[in-house]
């Protein structure tokens, strides 16, 4: 043998990998003359290839093996789980779609047995699963003729002997009484030929109905029935990885991995957008309201700010003669200028809106008038008669009070 050879694969795993059967059914075809390698007729399991010779089993050129997949196929009843029946009955492989090709199931159901059915291309998968070292748990739901109490249930968990076959421990759950009939789940690890069924019978419970709803982690759901529903790869990679040898491809992984990876780009902090810091206001030019997206104030027509542009104020001629305040009369009237109406209002001074106003002046703004009034000279350069302080604090002319009067609300 060369080298290449050497370093080859077993033909029954590569075999089986390829979807044909498995090991142990593809060592029983060698042994019966039905594979043929470069034109030469296998006599002995123990033979290698590296998938470059042309291999023939039962006629048809086998191909290179294909991605591992796995699909739930919701088997029905009255179908045979077999490639081939010798008693000419339908079989499962009958009714599944062509496009999937030459698959093979993972364990097996009755003929009126219905549910869950792992089918795959890869043979030594299927081996794999179909192993009780694999723990998995095959979980059926069963509906029974009979009735079933605690001691049987009892025996059941505990595992059973049935005509010198030891089943091993059963989870048993009992879900509803339905006239004579009783329905009930079943874990079960092993998966051994009719197991349930005989289970049961040796407690005396007849079934009429037995339904797969999951094999490991695989659900049957809502899957109808006759219905195949694929496996995505990733799925298969996280469910199965550990149980496959080294060198499976899986079909998503590998066209993932033939691609470029595209690296997100590094981020950087700082600038606008970037978290912990505000984005920057932005103006638009034809806004004219206010908010963070109007241009600044100091564009702005009706703004007040310092740095707005505001018409200017009207400044003083200093050319411009200053008028000229009258002398008081009396003290210098011969040299005063003729007197001229002063019509400029004292800054800070308000308005006295007694006369126009209809509220009556309170003793404060009274008080406060008379003082005002109380330095005042008349046309003579006498105080007026009305400005005389009243003795007292009696009342003035015309009823007012005098400025030496308390204010009202003092005491």
């Amino acid at each position: 043998m060369t080298d290449a050879v050497e370093s080859g694969e077993r033909i029954a795993k590569y075999l089986a990998r390829a979807g044909v059967a498995s090991r142990r059914e593809i060592e029983r075809m060698i042994e019966g003359g039905r594979v043929n390698v470069n034109g030469k007729v296998l006599d002995t399991p123990a033979f290698k290839v590296t998938g470059q010779e042309t291999i023939i089993v039962d006629g048809v050129t086998v191909e290179t093996p294909e991605a591992t997949r796995l699909w739930l196929y919701h088997k029905p009843a009255g179908l045979v789980t077999t490639h081939s029946d010798p008693e000419g009955r339908e079989t499962v492989f009958d009714q599944l779609p062509k496009e999937l090709g030459r698959v093979i199931s993972i364990g097996r159901l009755d003929l009126t047995s219905e549910g869950l059915l792992l089918l795959t291309n890869d043979g030594a998968l299927a081996r794999a699963l179909e192993l009780p070292s694999t723990g998995w748990t095959r979980r059926y739901r069963a509906r029974a003729f009979g009735s079933i109490d605690n001691a049987a249930i009892a025996k059941l968990q505990a595992g059973i002997t049935v005509e010198g076959l030891k089943y091993g421990p059963m989870e048993v759950e009992v879900e509803r009484e339905t006239g004579s009939n009783i329905w009930l789940t079943i874990g079960i690890k092993e998966g051994k030929n009719r197991e349930v069924r005989r289970a049961l019978d040796a407690v005396g419970l007849r079934v009429n109905r037995l339904i797969r709803i999951a094999y490991g982690p695989f659900q049957l759901g809502t899957i109808e029935r006759g219905e195949v529903k694929s496996v995505a790869s990733r799925v298969l990679k996280d469910q199965c990885g550990h149980l496959m040898e080294a060198g499976h491809v899986f079909e998503e992984l590998a066209a993932a991995s033939a691609r470029p990876v595209k690296r997100a780009a590094k981020r950087t902090m700082g600038g606008a957008g970037q978290p912990g810091y505000a984005k920057p206001v932005q103006y638009l030019e034809d806004s004219q309201t206010r908010g963070p997206r109007s241009r600044p104030d100091s564009k702005r027509p009706d703004s007040k700010r310092p740095d707005s542009k505001r018409p200017a104020s009207k400044r003083v001629d200093p050319n411009r003669p200053s008028p000229t305040r009258s002398a008081p009369r009396g003290a210098n009237a011969g040299s005063a200028e003729p007197e001229r109406a002063d019509t400029r209002k004292p800054a800070g001074r308000k308005p006295d809106a007694g006369a126009h106003s209809g509220k009556p002046k309170t003793g404060f703004q009274m008080a406060g008038k008379n003082r005002d009034s109380a330095g005042k000279a008349g046309p003579n350069g006498r105080p007026s008669a009305g400005s005389r302080p009243s003795a007292g604090g009696k009342p003035g002319p015309g009823g007012r009070p005098g400025p030496d009067r308390k204010p009202r609300g003092r005491g």
